[in-house]
């Protein structure tokens, strides 16, 4: 048996599967002060004594992360970045609380100036008297020889509470996106680390000593207790087990736009020809570009529970949560309190949820009944804008999916799936407004079996994923891994063949590691590249550069 559990901003969800056949299902309101609280009570309700003995794997996926990066509610962190010669410092997305230092490594891991200790002492004292405590190394070249990163943590690691360093987050050369991704790893690991104690104290309070594993956002899954260090590949985990979600329980092998509408946010992907779209190099998330590979989505801060205000005399909804909906005993009117006035959901109290519209029927000029057809359609609106947006920008590229890069593709979507508590409600009215925006897309919508739990059920059915980059340099006759930051010897005659054979030795291996269930992984090549080293017009040796990947998929179909 599986049990799979989605720790939302709003709800919790838990799903029990057994040969692909859900069994139990529960949802349950996310406690934020007190996760224990929230997945004891989802997992009571579908797991007794009986069942603990038969799991054989408990997979989670949140969007706590995602949410707080959303809401901006993260940590300070100071950023020490050696950007070397090159590009000016100017040039580079600056974040708050950045220092640039001295020295440089270049592009072949050589060594070309030291780093000044004085600059690093300092920088770390500036951070201290901010009390920053979260610290972020990044060299443009780490990748290939990462140094000068291990020696400034020397002198970080004696006041910060956590140390993220570049090389390890990704073994892709792009300096910006290692800059951001590193920024976010600190920016929310202390949020990561509550919720991973809680986890524990889950687990440990159930009896449960089974492998606990956590959805990453390129689909896969990965073990808790190996994401510690490195909790920015959960961002997006929620919106990664949505689509893993409707992946497992849609059968369509055609264009689509699918959708998650949450309490807090609402995450927005594309499918061509039935799979999700991959974003191989790295997502975006708020405006911060990553190195974090994963499946192509977008999230908006608007969902069921967002706030609803006047501002300027013109409806403004989100990006905040602040609470349920009024209907429910929140303090502000929600998108859910309108649909409760139109009829289209049931829960919570009508009176408190029409009593909430009073003041904004007032500033429209209105009665609640039409101001909850405002909000309402509103809330449609801007989410149905928001996946035009994503579409356009989409087909703007080359598109990859989790199978296959499609040459000159088009997502021309024939189907809109929703999926989330107001999927009901909305997919309707989001789909005759695409409709409207892509009059030449004769969309219809589909409502997955199960929608309310979809995110769970993507989590319970997800596979292990990694990935590994390889760099030989044959005149130096040094072989790195990049995220591992570690180098060995290889002879001179070193080949592109071995480094794959290396490649999907260690890549097998750290599998194998960190899910002790997978079976053989399905390990594809996804770049390979080879470039003679020149010295006075002679060939010295080569340049090689190897990125492997276990694809990301389902164990198992959901029936």
């Amino acid at each position: 048996m599986i049990l799979g559990i989605d720790v939302g901003g709003t709800h919790t969800d838990a799903v029990l599967i057994d040969n692909g056949k859900i069994v139990r299902k529960s949802k349950v309101v996310t406690d934020a002060d007190n996760l224990l609280i929230s997945l004891t009570a989802a997992t009571d309700q579908i797991v007794d004594n009986t069942v603990i003995p038969q799991l054989e794997r408990i997979v989670l996926s949140t969007t706590l992360s995602t949410n707080a990066i959303v809401q901006n509610k993260i940590d300070r962190v100071g950023l020490m970045v050696i950007s070397g010669p090159g590009l000016p410092p100017e040039t580079l997305h600056v974040f708050p609380d950045t220092r640039f230092l001295s020295g440089y490594i270049n592009h072949r891991g050589k060594e070309m100036a030291p780093i000044n200790p004085k600059e690093a002492q300092s920088s770390v004292a500036d951070f201290v008297s901010q009390q920053i405590r979260h610290i972020g190394i990044v060299g443009k070249f780490s990748t290939r020889n990462p140094q000068h990163e291990i020696e400034l943590k020397k002198t970080a690691s004696k006041e910060a509470t956590h140390v993220t360093l570049g090389h390890t987050v990704s073994g892709h050369l792009n300096f910006p996106r290692r800059i951001a991704t590193t920024f976010l790893n600190e920016a929310i690991f202390d949020l990561y680390q509550d919720f991973a104690k809680q986890v524990s104290d889950f687990a440990g309070k159930r009896g449960i000593n089974i492998p606990i594993y956590i959805m990453k956002a390129d689909g896969g899954v990965l073990e808790l207790s190996q994401s510690l260090d490195f909790p920015v590949q959960t961002i997006l985990s929620g919106p990664a087990a949505s689509m893993m979600g409707i992946l497992a329980t849609t059968e369509c092998n055609a264009d689509s736009i699918a959708f998650d509408i949450g309490g807090t946010t609402t995450d927005i992907g594309l499918f061509a020809d039935g799979a999700p779209l991959l974003e191989p190099f790295g997502m975006a998330i708020e405006g911060k570009k990553t190195l974090i590979r994963g499946l192509r989505t977008k999230s908006i801060g608007i969902g069921g529970d967002s706030v609803v205000k006047i501002e300027n005399g013109k409806l403004s909804i989100g990006p905040n949560r602040e609470g349920p909906a009024a209907a429910l005993g929140g303090p502000f009117p929600t998108p859910t309190d309108a649909m409760i006035v139109l009829g289209m959901t049931n829960i919570g109290e009508m009176k408190k949820a029409a009593d909430s519209l009073i003041q904004i029927a007032e500033s429209l000029h209105c009665d609640t009944r039409e101001a909850a057809q405002s909000i309402f359609t509103e809330t449609c609106r801007q989410i149905a804008s928001a996946a035009v947006e994503f579409l356009e920008e989409v087909n703007d590229r080359p598109v990859y999916t989790i199978h296959d890069m499609l040459m000159n593709k088009k997502i021309e979507p024939r189907f809109v799936c929703v999926v989330g508590g107001p999927a009901q409600a909305m997919a309707p009215e989001i789909t005759r407004l695409l409709k409207t925006r892509l009059p030449d897309h004769d969309c219809e919508f589909r409502i997955p079996f199960n929608y309310e739990i979809a995110n769970a059920i993507g989590a319970a059915l997800a596979r292990t994923t990694t990935e590994l980059t390889l760099l030989a340099d044959t005149e130096q006759r040094i072989l790195t891994i990049a995220e591992e930051g570690s180098q060995t010897p290889i002879p001179s005659n070193f080949t592109i063949e071995d480094a794959i054979r290396i490649g999907r030795e260690k890549l097998t291996e750290k599998i194998f590691k960190s899910d002790r269930s997978a079976k053989k992984p399905e390990i594809e090549v996804v770049e390979s590249q080879e470039f003679n080293i020149v010295d006075e017009f002679y060939t010295v040796g080569k340049n090689i550069r190897i990125k492997l990947q276990v694809k990301p998929g389902s164990i198992a179909e959901c029936r």
